[in-house]
């Protein structure tokens, strides 16, 4: 029998469920050996009164009264423990998604405490980071490095970044990096002889203190998702 893997990505009401952030969106893909199936689960969750905070509003385009008529978490626990259980869980940066969800288990006093009871977990940021020491290894870095297309990721999404993720995956344990890694040096090399050629001047745009402080929260945001510091 193959085995099964489950690419896995939450979305999130801010970075931290220790101060009381919540997870509003799950998405899980399915994948057995080295083929995606077409099951899959997501839902959307209402966080139960806590507000999403603006840079997660910037990643994932999601807003507060989207959620009001959505499902509990202890609604479709079941479901979900059914659909990953046995399965290794593929997350990009596994610390912030197991802590989440373990958070939403505690807060329903559900008999699994931790999801890492009941399935292995393979860390991707972790692999990639030991693939492409000193390289930039976000979801967004690696789908370009590995030339992983067809997809509109305009916003972040947690069934589309478990989509993405396990491409990602099948590409980063399938023997495909160095080929695409040659590639990806080949056009940084064009786009740095490009650059040399090309003077351009430096529009400075004035913003004021709240859209500083919501720009901040995105890439705070995004960096802690990730796992990978964002500095634009």
């Amino acid at each position: 029998m193959s085995a099964r893997y489950i690419s896995l990505d939450t979305e999130t009401t801010g970075l931290d469920f220790k101060t009381g952030d919540r997870v509003i969106e799950i998405g899980a893909v399915e994948i057995l050996g080295r083929t995606k199936t077409n099951e899959s689960f997501q839902s959307y969750l209402n966080p139960q009164g806590k507000l999403i905070s603006e840079g997660a509003k910037s990643l994932t385009n999601i807003a507060d009264e989207e959620l009001k008529d959505k499902p509990l978490f202890k609604d479709v626990v079941n479901e979900f423990i059914d659909f990953i259980e046995g399965a290794e869980l593929i997350i990009h940066n596994a610390e912030f998604d197991i802590g989440f969800l373990n958070n939403e288990l505690r807060l329903i006093n559900h008999e699994v405490k931790d999801l890492r009871e009941i399935c292995k977990v393979f860390d991707t940021l972790l692999h990639a980071r030991k693939t492409f020491p000193g390289q930039k290894n976000s979801l967004d870095a690696l789908t370009s490095r590995l030339n992983i297309s067809g997809y509109d990721r305009k916003f972040h999404g947690a069934l589309l970044d478990a989509q993405i993720l396990s491409d990602v995956y099948l590409n980063l344990t399938g023997g495909q990096v160095k080929l695409n890694l040659s590639s990806e040096e080949h056009e940084q090399n064009k786009s740095n002889k490009l650059s040399q050629k090309i003077d351009f001047k430096v529009i400075e745009a004035k913003i004021d203190s709240k859209d500083l402080k919501a720009h901040e929260d995105f890439l705070k945001q995004l960096s802690k998702k990730i796992g990978d510091k964002v500095q634009w």
